[in-house]
């Protein structure tokens, strides 16, 4: 097709302007053809030199890169992600917490129908202090039993006492009779003493051993009660028994109440620990059970980055290292971080799932460890999920 300086040239000659020889116009449209054939030649050259020089120096810079940098760009940040659950079932009566809320440590986020609850903490203290009351009682008891038992005692003592004392005296007057009785019989039988005398010691004798009989009745029945006295002391036992059965209970009460206590106070779910609400999965009204996950959180003020590098490249890193950080949700913001943790274990080792070759068929992959990157948290702006690429200088 004919250039543009050909079809001036044609256009002049057909208007009559310039008359030229035919020779003179051939030359003159070849000269123009040849000069624009030799600056397109020259602007691709250029070109082509630009493009030789910029991928050189970018290949330069890359291989540099390489060699002193390691790459990964599938790396997430990462944080303590808690899930809020419940310990106790009942009906959610109020959802204090909407999701992206800021939370304070202890700050309440559900609330669980407690009345039942707060029932059971009631009749557990009264028979708590019905049991103090027992035992107090008891108590009393005991001591007063106590005191009667030793002043009976003393009394019963005492009288064993005097029925010994009465039985000894009698002892030498019974003693003392049968010897005149035997004076008597001797005299008589020697007609010293008329038989009236006789019958007055033998009356004086039977009447002392009377006595006698009737002091020793009162000294086995002085023992005999003094004895029974110290056998009541055993009721003494039975109540201390009774009393150490209602500290056991008493005890055990007190295990039922802070059990009852805690299941009260779990009623009222709180942080435990400041953040934000990720999400939540239960509203008023709902009937939980224990267990069931009712929301996630996570502190914001706590996040790294977990990135998985090729164990190839793993000998390269070292705690301490720094990183450059580029998140794709800020490409225009700079972020800096260091090594952290180097694992001592591959990502397949930790797997669900595990793969076993029964087969003998290998295929050698390489096989990735994981790096946890320390970074500091710049305005909430990182949030765990998001996608980072990580560049680790390891000069």
């Amino acid at each position: 097709m004919p250039d543009a300086n050909d079809t001036q040239l044609r256009s002049a000659d057909d208007k009559g302007e310039g008359k030229l020889p035919f020779s003179a116009r051939r030359f003159a449209r070849g000269l123009s053809h040849d000069v624009g054939r030799r600056g397109g030649i020259k602007l691709q050259h250029i070109i082509a030199a630009i493009i030789v020089v910029v991928g050189g120096t970018w290949g330069a810079l890359e291989v540099h890169e390489r060699v002193t940098h390691v790459f990964e760009y599938d790396a997430r940040i990462s944080g303590d992600l808690i899930t809020v659950s419940s310990r106790v079932a009942g009906w959610v009566t109020k959802v204090a917490v909407g999701e992206g809320e800021t939370v304070e440590k202890d700050q309440v986020l559900f609330q669980i129908d407690a009345r039942e609850s707060e029932l059971k903490v009631t009749e557990l203290g009264a028979r708590l202090q019905r049991n103090l009351a027992d035992r107090a009682r008891l108590a009393s008891e005991r001591n007063l039993i106590d005191e009667q038992i030793k002043t009976r005692y003393q009394t019963l003592l005492s009288s064993v006492s005097a029925a010994e004392a009465s039985v000894a005296s009698l002892q030498a007057q019974l003693d003392l009779a049968k010897g005149d009785l035997k004076r008597a019989e001797s005299l008589l039988r020697s007609k010293v003493i008329p038989r009236r005398q006789l019958d007055e010691a033998r009356t004086t004798k039977l009447r002392i051993e009377g006595d006698f009989k009737k002091s020793e009745a009162n000294l086995h029945e002085a023992q005999a009660r003094l004895q029974e006295s110290k056998a009541e002391r055993a009721k003494l036992d039975v109540i201390s028994g009774e009393i150490v059965m209602l500290e056991h209970e008493e005890t055990e009460m007190k295990a039922q109440l802070a059990q009852q206590q805690l299941d009260l106070t779990d009623r009222t779910i709180r942080a435990s620990v400041a953040g934000v609400i990720d999400r939540k999965f239960v509203d008023d009204g709902e009937y939980i059970t224990p267990g069931q996950r009712l929301a996630i959180m996570h502190n914001p003020g706590k996040v790294w980055i977990d990135a998985n590098i090729k164990e190839t490249e793993i000998r390269k890193l070292k705690i301490g290292q720094p990183v450059k950080v580029s998140i794709d949700a800020y490409p225009d913001d700079e972020f800096t971080g260091t090594v952290a943790i180097i694992g001592n274990s591959t990502t397949s080792e930790f797997a669900l799932l595990p793969t076993p070759n029964p087969s003998g068929n290998f295929t050698k992959i390489t096989q990735r460890l994981p790096v946890r990157i320390a970074i500091d948290q710049q305005g909430r702006k990182m949030r765990p999920g998001m996608m980072v690429e990580v560049n680790i200088d390891i000069r």
